[in-house]
């Protein structure tokens, strides 16, 4: 009879109806995987159960045999849909205890916000007689590290992505680095793209794909392509090292295509050259319905930048706001060259900014003809000494979200173009 092979390898199993359903996008588990991926753990799977005690306690036992770390994300509230503790116990035959000090802390949160904790709160202190607390420090339901069997783990978090985040990096991260299943030191950085396809950036960079240290892979975004650089050594500044290499050479091999690293949206970006220069921005939008003007002020200190914009959707307004011609309207249409050039020229004229950008196009699903069919965009950009516009074909397939997020981001990126130019 042949050995079993013991536990490996770690699993994800994230608990909620509403994640079977669709009502909440299991943004969780991405954000674990790319945590695993840091720490160098292997992670071999990932599923969702609904909140059904008996389906639970049966996943659970399954994890437990062929691997030797679960975490889990969901159902540790107060409700009565809240089952994984309580099944997470069922499924090693072990009775639930209080937690005397998790009920203090739950108490004293809970009159902090001038209330008293209702009596189904309770139940978030009781824990599997031997598991260790997991601390939740903003939120009410704490987790849980437990051994149930030999070479078996289970840690568990809530459901609420920031609780969940904080305690992975206050208690996880040091104790899968304690308990020796992560090893050496793991660094990843992410390099971001514009105006450059999935696929033809891997054909560039194939070669670069295809080592193991450090490893290179690509993410698609919304008209954006994704690099992550994830470089392993014994030391993290060794790690980095290897960061920093492989990042200059991707530089040197894509150019401007590459504008920004890790949290570097182009709007960050574009804010920040303009910020170095001293000069300030405003922007007309027409299809977007303001989306671009969004980009820039989700940006914190996006203000010092950027004065102001006008959501031009009819006509009448592109011509009382913006001093567009009725005649140039009737002659070229509002989607068009001239029209998105008279467009930032009137919004810099407007605001009395040194730099703006406009946007006109049709959005679909309807509007659209041979002409000028769905997803046809002008793109101007205004400048101190010129303003030019080009249009950019998107296509109807990908519907109209797509076309209005890549339409501005495709305008920001302009943009960037334009002041690497000026210098």
């Amino acid at each position: 009879m042949a050995e079993l092979s013991p536990p490996s390898g770690v699993e994800v199993l994230c608990i909620g109806t509403e994640l079977l359903l669709g009502n909440i996008v299991n943004g969780n588990a991405r954000w674990l995987s790319e945590q695993l991926a840091a720490l160098g753990l292997p992670h071999f799977r990932q599923t969702v159960v609904g909140d059904n005690r008996e389906r639970l306690i049966a996943e659970v036992q399954a994890i437990s045999r062929r691997s030797r770390v679960l975490i889990t994300t969901g159902g540790l509230g107060p409700t009565p849909d809240d089952l994984t503790t309580e099944a997470i116990a069922a499924a090693f035959s072990t009775p639930l205890v209080e937690r005397p000090e998790v009920w203090d802390d739950i108490t004293a949160k809970a009159r902090s916000r001038g209330r008293e904790p209702g009596a189904e709160t309770r139940r978030q202190a009781l824990l599997p007689l031997g598991a260790e607390v997991l601390p939740n420090r903003t939120g009410t339901a704490p987790g849980m590290i437990w051994s149930p069997k030999e070479q078996f783990t289970v840690l568990t978090f809530p459901g609420v992505p920031s609780e969940m985040r904080s305690m992975w990096q206050e208690t996880a991260v040091p104790w899968f680095h304690k308990s020796g299943l992560s090893k050496g030191v793991f660094s990843s950085r992410l390099l971001r793209f514009w105006g450059i396809g999935e696929s033809t950036l891997a054909e560039q960079l194939h070669d670069l794909l295809d080592q193991a240290n450090p490893t290179v892979a690509p993410y698609a975004g919304h008209g954006e392509v994704k690099l992550r650089v994830t470089a392993h050594a014994t030391e993290e500044a060794d790690a980095l090292r290897l960061l920093d290499d492989t990042e200059a050479v991707l530089r040197q091999r894509t150019g401007k295509l590459c504008f920004g690293c890790d949290d570097q949206s182009l709007a960050c970006v574009v804010l920040e050259q303009l910020r170095q220069r001293q000069q300030t921005l405003s922007v007309a939008e027409s299809c977007t319905g303001g989306g671009l003007g969004a980009e820039l002020t989700a940006i914190p200190g996006s203000s010092d930048v950027l004065l102001g914009g006008v959501i031009a959707y009819s006509n009448a307004i592109k011509e009382t706001l913006l001093g567009i011609a009725p005649a140039s309207l009737e002659q070229f249409g509002a989607v068009s060259d001239p029209v998105a050039q008279a467009m930032a020229e009137g919004v810099r004229r407007l605001t009395g900014s040194d730099w703006s950008m406009a946007i006109t196009g049709i959005a679909g699903p309807g509007g659209g003809t041979e002409e000028k069919p769905v997803g046809l965009v002008h793109i101007a950009v205004a400048g101190p000494d010129d303003c030019s516009s080009q249009p950019v074909r998107l296509g109807a397939t990908r519907g109209r979200d797509w076309i209005r997020m890549v339409s501005a981001g495709e305008a920001l990126n302009r943009l960037r173009l334009r002041l690497m130019e000026a210098g």
